[in-house]
């Protein structure tokens, strides 16, 4: 960038790592910015956002690309042009199809470049589906049928290779006739062998002979090799275990072992006037002159379905390592100097730099958990607005998940790491409200929470009582639980919960709870929302339980004048403190410096289900 012929530039583009043919790999990027592979990158532009001091975004896109390709010129480089087509949408989008890319972006050709969703941008995909072997299931859970998710294999090497598991696609009629071909199967020997990592118990695989070939359509591969938002087609009838090969490269072992990184076939071509750059997924970002590309993509891990979190040391290494470093290191924070909160003097940057320290308690609580978003352009004392659907503007690693609802099936999001946080803190999120279920298993939630909220009257002391008698009560009901600073008036008492009932389950047993201490005591609690009622009580908010419904999640920092952070207690602790409000943002960075162990270490070996279930 230093070699280009002006002294100032906003570029937008991805940086990439190309394969034998010419392809982007995402995988490939991955191992570059982890430090295990020394790939050349190269940073694909396909916009000029402004040049010499001049704002470009009001010109048209084409005059934009005109000016880009007179800077970077055709020869490529590191900085590379990407070139687009216009017209032909459907010639190009089939190209795109036989050179194995994941789609086609369509950009209007007279459109200017503005931020955020719109119309003048549309991603267009193919889907990929391959054909893989049947090694195993899970046992079903909830109100389901059947099997919970089939286990997958590839050829690879004269053997079988775990390649992950699918859990959707199939209809009550298909999981019953399925059920019976698998139980046909059944083995005592394990086809493959499953990665350290697998997100599920070994005792709940069920192992069947290799023969069964089902077609999937899945979102690529994650860096461990695996599926990503896999969905059952079909079985493959017409193709014998022998004739399996993939019609996609299967992901190629890596020195690490088995389940390492595999390749990831995926560009995107042009339309309109976008410029035929790499993959839809990795990093893409606007960059200037004299400051790194942007945005490396780590995508998610799986995720272990139990809610306890994890404070060992190892885990903490393994939450800033190598490459989380480096990839969180690419994100960068614009206007670190505006205040965020002004009354306690802290700005968007000291807000970045609070979750860069914080991030290794944290993330146990958000990684791999639908979230909801508190965020504040203005700042803590300005007009903030709660997000729960993903959409690209947020960031290269924050990601989407397809849910169901009463409107049809939308895109939700979530993080995985540190670059996806500090994403959010760019984009002036200040809370974080994660689900009480995992990605891997929204439908059954692992976590409740009863939120203490205390009507006018109520001291601090009733509230620490109040937090204390419910703790008894859930053990009288065979439940052990948590406390948590809301950082805003009252307590949360959590409580974790193996996820084998689904949300209606959970959300019944939390409202007779709250219903009976409310009954039972109704000069102190009530269970309902109505503010005519709270005066001199306490509010056991029993409605986070639902599906979709979230709380503030530990160690997030709050939207209020003093920037309070949720704070996870132990019980032991709740004593000595003085305020719900107790751990300001300079405090909980003292607090969590000082501790050796997380205060729910106790979550990590608790396995314990809903009275009945």
């Amino acid at each position: 960038m230093q070699a280009l012929p002006v002294r100032q530039a906003r570029l937008d583009g991805e940086l990439v790592v190309l394969d034998a043919e010419g392809r982007s790999d995402f995988s490939a990027l991955q191992r570059v910015i982890e430090g295990s592979s020394r790939q050349p990158l190269r940073y694909l532009v396909f916009d000029l956002l402004g040049v010499a001091g001049v704002d470009l975004r009001e010109v048209p896109l084409l005059q934009r690309k005109q000016l880009l390709r007179a800077l970077l010129s055709d020869t490529p480089g590191v900085l590379a042009y990407s070139d687009h087509v216009l017209g032909h949408g459907p010639e190009v989008f089939a190209a795109a199809a036989a050179k194995g890319y994941e789609g086609v972006v369509s950009k209007r050709a007279d459109a200017r470049h503005h931020g955020g969703r719109g119309g003048d941008w549309v991603k267009t995909k193919h889907e990929n589906s391959d054909d893989f072997v049947i090694v195993g299931y899970t046992d079903p859970k909830g109100a389901r049928n059947g099997f919970g998710s089939l286990l997958l294999a590839q050829r690879s090497a004269g053997g079988l290779r775990y390649v992950g598991r699918v859990g959707t696609g199939f209809d009550e009629s298909g999981l019953r006739r399925l059920l019976a071909q698998l139980q046909a199967l059944h083995s005592e020997q394990a086809a493959v062998e499953l990665p350290a990592h697998a997100p599920f118990p070994r005792r709940s695989v069920h192992w069947v002979r290799p023969q069964l070939v089902a077609e999937v359509a899945f979102r690529g591969w994650a860096k461990e090799g695996l599926l990503r938002q896999a969905a059952f087609k079909r079985l493959r009838e017409d193709k014998p275990l022998q004739d399996l090969g993939g019609d996609r490269a299967p992901p190629p072992a890596a020195s690490q072992g088995s389940h390492a990184v595999t390749a990831r076939a995926a560009a995107s071509a042009r339309k309109t006037a976008p410029a035929a750059r790499g993959p839809a997924s990795p990093a893409k970002r606007s960059a200037s002159k004299g400051d790194a590309a942007q945005n490396s993509a780590t995508k998610r891990k799986p995720m272990a379905a139990k809610s306890a979190p994890r404070a060992s040391t190892a885990a903490q290494k393994a939450a800033s390592s190598t490459s989380a470093d480096a990839a969180a290191a690419a994100v960068v924070i614009t206007h670190p100097e505006r205040l965020v909160y002004p009354g306690a003097g802290i700005n968007k940057g000291e807000v970045a730099d609070y979750y860069r320290t914080i991030a290794p308690w944290l993330l146990q609580e958000v990684a791999g958990r639908p979230l909801s978003l508190l965020r504040c352009p203005d700042g803590a004392g300005g007009e903030c607005f709660f997000q729960k659907h993903n959409n690209r503007v947020l960031g290269q690693h924050v990601h989407a998940i397809a849910l169901k609802q009463k409107s049809g099936t939308e895109d939700y999001l979530y993080i995985d790491d540190l670059a996806g946080l500090l994403e959010l803190v760019q984009m002036n999120t200040l809370e974080l409200h994660p689900w009480g279920s995992t990605v891997d298993d929204p439908e059954h939630p692992d976590r409740l929470v009863f939120d203490l909220d205390p009507g006018e009257g109520v001291s601090w002391t009733q509230i620490k009582a109040a937090a204390r008698e419910i703790r008894t009560r859930l053990r009288e009901a065979g439940l052990e639980s948590f406390v948590r600073l809301s950082g805003g008036k009252g307590l949360h008492v959590v409580v974790p919960i193996v996820p084998d009932a689904d949300w209606e389950r959970a959300r019944d047993f939390c409202e007779a709870f709250a219903q009976a201490l409310a009954a039972s005591a109704p000069e102190r609690y009530v269970a309902t929302m109505s503010k005519a009622r709270r005066t001199g009580v306490i509010f056991v908010d029993w409605l986070r339980n639902g599906r979709g419904n979230t709380s503030v999640c530990s160690w997030s920092l709050r939207a209020r004048e003093h920037a309070t952070v949720a704070v996870p207690l132990r019980w032991e602790e709740l004593a000595r403190i003085a305020s719900p409000q107790a751990f300001p943002l300079a405090k909980a960075l003292q607090r969590a410096a000082r501790l050796r162990a997380h205060p729910w270490k106790e979550m990590a070996t608790l396995e314990q289900r809903l009275p009945g279930n």
